[in-house]
């Protein structure tokens, strides 16, 4: 029996959808999961989303979809987790191509249910920010999410809309989301994080860090994301909710706008003139910002100055966590360093390290 997820945002998305996957449907299934490949800057240094001509090796599924095998290779300068994933994760990657808009997409899924016949197939968002209207000032990134809505509205089998730990990605508070969700499908453990808990030591999603966090039983203010987004770790961030799709696509208007989009520069322009931005301007903006960076050197003397000076901020400010993307901006450091960073940090001050995030308060 195979089900179908989609990680409507890609990154962690994905990796969420592998832990919801065995919580809800255990070992028996299998699981095709179709996601973006789109990651940070630090991982991929090309701004926006990668399609299939940006990789090698990877497999042909239907005539518009490849799933990405272990053995797959973004072509340089382009960078990927999804191989990674691949190999440590026992589902099915397929790679989700917004470079022909919605339309696009809507010819992708439709072409995988016809072809795997799934048992079920979920829409995954972690944080909610599928369920913003669009002109919410603390919105980020809603045009990964109003393409994948956009699409799935459009295909004609059933489909259910999930989100995962409301308020997680700092852009829509849980209190707003709180009553546009419908019923409680599950609430993380820390067993259920067991399944994708090697992968959180390197993976570089901060929303999906925290849905983990808070299945592990972390509570406090978790410090995210380049700007220093607050993002409260409560009992609501391990749930999991059930969201009426047609509901969602009612507020969303984006991704009412873009659902006949054919490329994704169309469907960049409506996020501009409905969002007042692109998620993919501020990339270009920021990768050429960091091209222009030297590097940094990492010595232990001066991170650890910096890093209490940094804590010791933070905690004025009420803060008891963080993660190690931000970490890494915070101290100035090249998200290339992130890694090295960790480890240094993990080593040096393990009582700090509340898996997968770094306890400032501790």
């Amino acid at each position: 029996m195979t089900r179908l997820i989609v990680a409507a945002g890609g990154g962690g998305d994905a990796v969420a959808a592998a832990m919801l996957h065995a919580a809800l449907y255990g070992d028996e299934d299998q699981a095709v999961i179709l996601t973006y490949a789109w990651d940070r800057l630090l991982v991929d240094p090309l701004p926006g989303p990668r399609g299939a001509g940006r990789f090698a090796g990877l497999q042909p599924v239907t005539q518009s979809v490849w799933s990405v095998p272990a053995e797959a290779q973004p072509i340089a300068p382009a960078g990927s987790t999804l191989p990674r994933l691949a190999a440590e994760l026992p589902h099915t990657l397929a790679l989700l191509d917004p470079h022909h808009g919605a339309e696009g997409i809507t010819r992708q899924l439709e072409e995988l249910v016809s072809h795997l016949a799934p048992a079920s197939i979920d829409l995954l968002d972690v944080g909610g920010d599928i369920l913003a209207q669009g002109d919410e000032p603390t919105l980020k990134s809603p045009l990964a999410d109003a393409l994948t809505l956009a699409a799935c509205c459009q295909v004609n089998a059933p489909i259910r809309l999930l989100v995962a730990g409301p308020g997680l990605d700092g852009e829509i508070s849980a209190d707003d989301l709180r009553p546009l969700l419908g019923n409680l499908v599950h609430t993380f453990t820390a067993e259920d994080v067991e399944t994708i808990g090697s992968i959180l030591e390197w993976h570089p999603s901060e929303a999906t860090a925290m849905l983990a966090a808070t299945a592990r039983g972390a509570r406090g203010i978790c410090e995210v994301r380049d700007a220093g987004l607050p993002v409260p770790l409560t009992d609501e961030g391990p749930a999991v909710h059930e969201v009426d799709l047609d509901d969602a696509v009612s507020r969303n208007s984006l991704a009412r706008a873009i659902m006949t989009t054919a490329t994704l520069d169309e469907a960049e322009a409506y996020s501009r003139e409905i969002c007042g931005f692109s998620e993919i301007d501020y990339e270009r903006n920021k990768a050429a910002w960091l091209k222009a960076q030297p590097p940094v050197p990492l010595t232990p003397e001066d991170v650890f100055s910096q890093l209490d000076r940094f804590q010791g901020d933070a905690r004025a400010r009420g803060i008891t966590h963080t993660t190690f993307r931000h970490l890494t901006e915070a101290l100035s450091l090249n998200g290339s360093q992130r890694d090295d960073l960790r480890q240094l940090l993990i080593n040096s001050r393990p009582d700090h390290y509340d898996a997968p995030l770094w306890n400032i308060g501790a």
